[in-house]
């Protein structure tokens, strides 16, 4: 009966773990471009409402 559990050769045990961290590091293009053109837009979404809420202050400032 042959052991089968023992190393034989060259056999690198990490080699499988290596190659599993290195397709978890990729990131696809597709949900790169997408994490990254949200934070521009929330931004800009924000500046918006704050200066729509300025002007509002201000004209019911002028009003009153």
């Amino acid at each position: 009966m042959a052991n089968n559990q023992a190393p034989q050769g060259n056999h690198d045990p990490a080699g499988s773990t290596q190659m599993f961290r290195a397709f978890v590091d990729e990131t696809p293009q597709g949900r790169q471009a997408a994490t990254t053109s949200g934070g521009p837009r929330i931004g800009l979404i924000l500046g918006v409402l704050v200066a729509v809420a300025v002007v509002a202050a201000v004209a019911w400032l002028a009003l009153a």
